[in-house]
């Protein structure tokens, strides 16, 4: 999924603005510095779900039998592939 760059920063500054309330959590950086990091992790688990997605998809396209996407059989085998590429990340 696509998300665009202003929606990603204030993802991570919500991630940043909650940590901070936890009274259990203390930084070691600048709030800004946390959220750079925030949002770093943020594009990098977009991005392994870009790719997956993809994976799954052309694992479907690639049947000897065309499958619709939308129908049942495409949603069944999208989930198993999509978990099987998540498992090869060991996510």
């Amino acid at each position: 999924m696509r998300i665009s760059r202003d929606k990603l920063n204030k993802l991570a500054h919500t991630v940043a603005d909650t940590l901070a309330e936890i009274d259990a959590c203390d930084f070691l950086e600048d709030r800004n510095t946390i959220r750079q990091e925030a949002r770093k992790a943020l594009e990098k688990l977009l991005t392994e779900e870009t790719r997956i997605d993809a994976a799954a998809r052309q694992k479907i396209a690639s049947q000897r039998k065309i499958i619709i996407e939308g129908s049942q059989e495409w949603d069944i085998l999208y989930r198993k592939y999509y978990n099987d590429e998540v498992k090869k990340l060991g996510l």
